[in-house]
C-alpha cells in the first residue's frame, strides 16, 4: 500500500487536554535511552558518551552511574523495579541496584558492543543482542540460551506478549526463539534490512519499520505480511495503541495511523489517518498504555523540531496539546499511570510533562 500524504500545518482545535512542565534537568550529553521505573518513581536516561542518571519523578537526582566505557545503547527496568539493566559498547550488560546506585553484576556478552537489551513481562528472563548473537540469561544470571543464527547484525529485539519467546529482527527478516529450541520457532523473511520491531499488544501482530522506507505488518500464526511504503525516510517509529487495532508509523514529518482491522485484509487496502504538524523528522512516537470508558489512548510524537504533541487521531486530526523544545527530542515516554510524558533531547535536556 503506499502512502499519501497531503501535506499542510494543523491547527490545534479547543481542548482542555494542556501539557505542561513539571521540571527540567539539564544532562551532559545526548540522551540515548530513556526509561521509567515501572511503579512510576524513577527516570533512568542513558548518555550516548557513557554515563547513566536515575532521577525520583520528582526531578530530584538520586545516582550517577558510571554506565559503559566507549558509551552505552540501552537501558531497561525489571518489572521489580529493584534493578535496571543497561547494554553498551564495552561488550558488557550491566545491572544496577535502583536504591543504592551500586552495580550488582555485569554479564560479558561480545567483544563488539551490546545494542540492545530487555527483560520479559514477568522478570525471570533478561535479553540482549551484540551483533548476531542473542543471549537470555535468568534471574540468577544463569545463561538460558544463545541464538546465533542470524544473517547480519541484529538491529532490534521484542519479546512476544504472554509468552517466554523473543523476536529478533535483522537483514533478511524477523527470528521468533523459544527458550528451550536450539532452531527458530518461525522465520519470517524479506529481503531486505529492519531497523525495530514492535509487536502489537495482544501479540497477534508485529510490525517492522525498514530502511528501505517501508513498514512491514506481520500476521505472528500465519506469516502473511504486508508492506506500506512511500515514507519520506527510513522507518524507526512505531508505535501500537492498546488496543492492537492501531498501528502509528513516523518516517518522516507526519505520523500516519494505520487501521488494522479496517477491511477484512487489515491494513492493505485501507487509507491511513493523517497527522500533520512536525516541521521536521519525527524522532518518537507513543501511546498511553490504556484506554479509557470515556476516551481512546493518546497518542504522543516528538520531533527534530523540538515539538512534542498530543493526538486522539481516531477524533480529530488536529492536536490536543503541544509543548516546544529549544533542541530535537530523541526520547519520549508515558509514565505508567499516563499523567505524563518523560522527555530526552539532544542537548540532554531531561523533562517531565504533565497533562492537565
Amino acid at each position: 500500500m503506499n502512502l499519501f500524504r497531503p501535506r499542510g500545518r494543523a491547527v490545534p482545535s479547543p481542548t482542555k487536554v494542556t501539557l505542561a512542565q513539571r521540571w527540567r534537568a539539564q544532562l551532559d550529553g545526548h540522551i540515548i535511552s530513556l526509561r521509567c521505573s515501572p511503579d512510576g518513581t524513577q527516570l533512568a536516561a542513558a548518555l550516548a558518551d557513557g554515563p547513566i542518571t536515575i532521577l525520583a519523578v520528582t526531578g530530584e537526582r538520586l545516582h550517577e552511574l558510571p554506565g559503559h566505557g566507549l558509551g552505552t545503547t540501552a537501558v531497561a527496568w525489571h518489572p521489580n523495579g529493584r534493578l535496571l539493566a543497561s547494554a553498551g559498547q564495552d561488550g558488557h550488560v550491566r545491572l544496577w541496584e535502583s536504591q543504592t546506585g551500586v552495580q550488582a553484576l555485569a554479564l560479558r556478552h561480545a567483544t563488539s558492543w551490546v545494542e540492545r537489551v530487555s527483560y520479559d513481562a514477568s522478570g525471570r528472563y533478561l535479553a540482549a543482542a551484540a551483533g548476531r548473537s542473542l543471549r537470555v540469561w535468568d534471574a540468577l544470571a544463569n545463561l538460558v540460551c544463545e541464538h546465533t543464527d542470524h544473517a547480519s547484525t541484529i538491529a532490534d529485539l521484542a519479546w512476544k506478549p504472554g509468552l517466554p519467546q523473543i523476536a529478533a529482527v535483522a537483514y533478511g527478516g524477523t527470528t521468533l526463539w523459544g527458550l528451550d529450541a536450539r532452531t527458530p520457532l518461525r522465520r519470517y523473511a524479506w529481503k531486505g534490512s529492519s531497523l525495530v520491531l514492535a509487536w502489537s499488544p495482544d501479540g497477534t501482530m508485529f510490525a517492522t519499520g525498514d530502511q528501505d522506507q517501508t513498514v512491514h505488518f506481520w500476521y505472528a500464526a500465519s506469516g502473511n505480511d504486508l508492506q506500506m511504503w512511500g515514507y519520506e525516510t527510513k522507518m524507526r517509529e512505531l508505535a501500537w495503541d492498546p488496543t492492537s487495532r492501531y498501528l502509528a508509523t513516523g518516517g518522516g514529518r507526519d505520523v500516519a495511523v494505520w487501521d488494522t482491522r479496517a477491511s477484512n485484509k487489515g491494513p492493505e487496502e485501507s487509507t491511513p489517518i493523517m497527522l500533520g504538524l512536525h516541521e521536521a523528522y519525527l524522532r518518537a512516537l507513543t501511546y498511553q498504555h490504556a484506554e479509557t470508558n470515556i476516551a481512546p489512548a493518546m497518542l504522543a510524537s516528538a520531533g527534530q523540531d523540538g515539538m512534542v504533541a498530543l493526538w486522539r487521531p481516531t477524533r480529530s486530526q488536529k492536536p490536543l496539546a503541544q509543548y516546544a523544545f529549544p533542541a530535537p527530542v530523541s526520547q519520549l515516554i508515558w509514565t505508567p499511570d499516563d499523567q505524563a510524558l518523560a522527555v530526552g533531547c539532544d542537548d540532554g535536556t531531561v523533562a517531565l510533562l504533565a497533562l492537565r
